[in-house]
């Protein structure tokens, strides 16, 4: 499968254009950065973010069974032993006795360094959570931890979220927020990141229905991707084999896309069974269970968890969105982003800098901006504008020339197709309303 299909391009492409125009920027840059910890810039941020809005927007907006929570990123200590991930988030790790690299033990296929060939020490256990301490000195502080998983968060919410919003099983829970994890080897790019954004959803369902809900996330998901404009070829659905599963799941399936260092995980769906609510109950004492007045019978529900990374989603989406193709004697760079993600939707561009044009063009740009992110540009010719407004994947750009000062009419460019149309002004609001709906 991996042979029939073509990455987009190379990491290294995207990692510069990333830089070049805005979109991530490496942390801390003037210090020297700090491995695999990124910033996202003035586009990046509008990137993500629209990521993220889509993805609320097909989860909770557009749905009458999902509600919408923002859980803290510290939580009491007690959380992390019963979700198990004191005991058991753990990596084996091994460190070369000569060059001093560390490496995960499980990943290895060899039992001498990779690096140097240098003898390597026995594997022990490192624990993936960043701990810090609550209080004002560290000795007397209480220990806690920087979340590893935003899924804990609305477990322990259940009881609040089922009282509050009188919702009935089978409902479900949305979350985005920061989690933390002290990945040994994080890298290509924003893909594995110590400190990262998920998008995930703990879905409540009765026992013994659980299979069924199952297999309606896991296609209502990987078709979330393709309605965004990724690529079909490039996506692929991996169900786990037994030995993969986690000892609490009953299922999981990982959506996969064809990256540029090929096939690797975007987001996991898995049927949790009952297990966290139930290590919830036990831990704390408190019943996190539901009473089903048709059956007359309280029972502990079963979950189903679609979980994506916000980063990993918005890297495949830059990805598989860069095009390159031939223009004249240059090479024309597009990324042919869904209009729903576009960091900018509509370019205002002035053919010139003399005052009654720009006047017109920015009062165009002031009116757009009450309905979408717009970018003014006046630099350059008019030709290398359209260039960088290509580039940055702006999907139309309003060009305002003399003849608007005449006729009150200006011309809307398609990033895809180039073609031009000319529209009255006072219609410009209705006409880009409709290209741009989604």
């Amino acid at each position: 499968m991996a042979n029939e299909v073509r990455a987009t391009t190379t990491m290294e492409k995207i990692v510069s254009l990333a830089k070049r125009r805005g979109f991530i920027f490496p942390s801390s840059e003037i210090y020297g950065g700090l491995n695999s910890c990124w910033d996202y810039g003035p586009l990046g941020v509008e990137l993500k973010n629209n990521v993220k809005r889509a993805w609320w927007k097909a989860n909770v907006q557009e749905r009458d069974d999902l509600v919408g929570l923002d859980a803290g990123i510290l939580m009491h200590p007690r959380v992390w032993e019963a979700s198990g991930h004191l005991e058991g988030f753990t990596d084996p790790l091994v460190d070369c006795k000569n060059c001093k690299q560390r490496f995960r033990a499980d990943h290895l296929t060899t039992e001498r360094c990779p690096e140097c060939g240098g003898e390597l020490t026995e594997a022990r256990n490192f624990n993936l959570m960043f701990k810090t301490y609550l209080g004002p000195v560290e000795e007397s502080a209480a220990i806690v931890y920087l979340r590893p998983e935003t899924a804990q968060g609305i477990f322990v919410n259940f009881q609040n979220v089922l009282t509050t919003t009188r919702k009935k099983i089978p409902f479900g829970v949305a979350q985005i927020g920061k989690s933390f994890r002290n990945e040994i080897t994080p890298g290509n790019f924003t893909f594995r990141t110590r400190e990262f954004e998920q998008m995930e959803i703990e879905y409540f369902v009765k026992p013994g229905t659980d299979e069924e809900f199952y297999k309606q996330w896991v296609e209502d998901r990987f078709k979330w991707y393709i309605d965004l404009g990724i690529t079909p070829e490039r996506l692929r659905l991996r169900p786990h084999d037994p030995d993969e599963l986690a000892h609490y799941a009953k299922g999981c399936s990982d959506i996969e896309y064809y990256f540029p260092m090929g096939w690797s995980e975007l987001e996991g769906i898995a049927n949790r069974t009952d297990f966290d609510l139930k290590r919830h109950s036990e831990f704390s004492g408190n019943k996190l269970e539901v009473f089903d007045q048709e059956t007359n019978e309280h029972y502990i529900p079963y979950v189903i968890e679609p979980s994506a990374g916000a980063d990993r989603a918005t890297l495949a989406f830059l990805l598989d969105a860069y095009t390159e193709e031939p223009d004249k004697d240059e090479t024309r760079v597009v990324l042919r982003l869904h209009p729903a993600l576009a960091p900018y939707k509509v370019g205002v561009l002035p053919l010139s800098r003399k005052e009654p044009l720009v006047k017109l063009a920015k009062e165009i740009t002031a009116k757009l901006r009450r309905y979408w992110m717009t970018d003014y540009d006046d630099a350059k010719s008019i030709g290398r504008r359209y260039r960088r407004q290509d580039e940055i994947g702006t999907p139309y750009c309003v060009t305002v020339d003399f003849d608007s000062l005449e006729d009150q009419a200006v011309t809307i460019r398609d990033r895809d197709t180039m073609e031009q149309t000319r529209v009255p002004i006072a219609e410009l609001v209705n006409v880009l309303r409709e290209k741009l709906e989604f």
